[in-house]
């Protein structure tokens, strides 16, 4: 493999296996499917206790854009923790705080002429999609969210009402109500628009579907099996919300900060949100960092009303503002997404081709090769990991090959993981039978 390993300290005998299984809960679910322990990681590396070395096409399911252990973060984050930098802020002015928002407007924010004001919400995704939708009640006066088929938004209860996946939402036990469940682009086939329909039924006063606080979409859904919206979809939902008094809340939790192509997944689509959700990898170091973006004349919070303990992580701050300067200063890594995602989608492409029925789904460096089929898909899963490469299934019936390698992964490595895709997916059809 050809980056480089960073030199760590590893255990003298390997870690106790046994004690995930005796002591830690049975939701865990990752390390079912990569049944190793990992001490250390680089770049798009990761290495076990024996080790062993892995390709890393999970990416900490796009919480590492820009691989493990960038050298230029830990560097700032070391010297940040030895000269005794603030750990813990609450909503305290820090310099880490002041340094991220005024990286994050002068290379994000003003270059693409947006003005969002930045609310940091608790840690995680979730939480930036539940101070969203308590943001557009509160603001409407409203409480039914329009969500979309096969949308993921998080599994705290007002996000988890929005994600459509059954088995996160674990049946009438939680309770979930105020959300309305509408076709996602494509999602009735290629020949009906959706956001027809949408329009249709909120013009309607007797279609049952009440006026809405808000419109919650992805522009490309990570876990719903790699759906891509159509730039002129987006611009027609855009243009539903509006005059129906609808906040249009784009989550980018998993899209953003690059994945799909442009730092934010709705930026072909030219729409303006008024609400965004980001957080993932915009700590830039799979720090905890979730961030809300309020467009203008919408921050109508008043103060400590949406609160939390953890709501700034002043190492991600830190972190996160070495990401921003190091790849966002100039267009130098939207160049090589695209090229690496041209690499992906040709490989991708040419797999299919051997498989019935199987297509390249996504957009970006966010792509996958829907078989059709989840039992199919886990076999090439599992004989992926065989073969040293770390990849998870996407889609409603987990059918989808998700390659989600981090953005800067040389080319090498990246054909490297995809040569092995391809390989695990011969030695499937091979062991089922079926000629490659």
């Amino acid at each position: 493999m050809t980056e480089t390993p960073v030199v760590s300290a590893r255990p003298k005998s390997p870690l106790p296996d046994a004690v995930f299984a005796r002591r830690e809960s049975v939701v865990r679910s990752y390390c079912r499917r990569f049944d190793r322990v990992f001490t250390s990681a680089h770049g798009s590396i990761l290495v076990d206790t024996a080790g062993v070395e892995y390709v890393d096409f999970l990416a900490g399911a796009g919480a590492l854009n820009y691989g493990h252990n960038d050298p230029d973060m830990r560097a700032a984050l070391v010297r940040y923790i030895e000269s005794d930098g603030i750990t813990h802020g609450l909503d305290l002015h820090t310099s880490a705080k002041a340094d991220f928002l005024t990286t994050f407007e002068r290379l994000v924010l003003t270059p693409r002429d947006l003005d969002y004001r930045v609310q940091f919400t608790g840690p995680t995704g979730t939480n930036a999609v539940e101070a969203s939708i308590k943001l557009a009640r509160k603001i409407t006066g409203r409480t039914n969210i329009i969500a979309f088929t096969n949308g993921f938004h998080g599994v705290t209860s007002g996000a988890l009402a929005a994600t459509g996946n059954g088995h996160h939402r674990m049946g009438p036990e939680q309770g979930l109500h105020g959300v309305t469940r509408m076709p996602f682009d494509g999602y009735l086939g290629p020949g009906v628009d959706t956001s027809e329909l949408l329009a249709r039924m909120l013009a309607d006063p007797s279609s049952g579907v009440d006026a809405p606080a808000a419109i919650l979409v992805e522009a490309v859904q990570g876990e719903g099996g790699l759906n891509a919206a159509s730039p002129s979809w987006l611009r027609s939902i855009a243009a539903i919300a509006r005059p129906h008094g609808a906040l249009l809340i784009i989550d980018d939790i998993q899209a953003g900060c690059g994945r799909s192509g442009t730092f934010f997944s709705f930026e072909e689509s030219g729409i303006v949100p008024d609400l965004v959700t980001l957080s993932k990898s915009i700590s830039g170091y799979g720090l905890p960092l979730a961030l809300l973006l309020i467009g203008p004349g919408l921050d109508r919070w008043t103060p400590g009303e949406h609160n939390g303990t953890f709501r700034g992580n002043q190492h991600a701050f830190v972190t996160a503002t070495v990401a921003l300067e190091k790849f966002w200063s100039d267009g130098s890594l939207m160049v090589d997404v695209d090229r690496r995602a041209g690499i992906i989608r040709s490989s991708l492409a040419a797999t299919a081709r051997r498989l019935p029925d199987a297509r390249v789904k996504g957009r970006g460096m966010m792509q996958g090769l829907d078989v059709r089929d989840g039992r199919l898909a886990t076999a090439v899963q599992e004989k992926c990991f065989a073969a040293k490469l770390v990849i998870e299934t996407a889609g409603p019936h987990d059918e989808v090959i998700k390659v989600f390698a981090p953005l800067t992964t040389s080319d090498t490595l990246l054909s490297e993981g995809l040569d092995r895709l391809d390989t695990a997916v011969s030695q499937t059809l091979l062991a089922g039978g079926a000629v490659a």
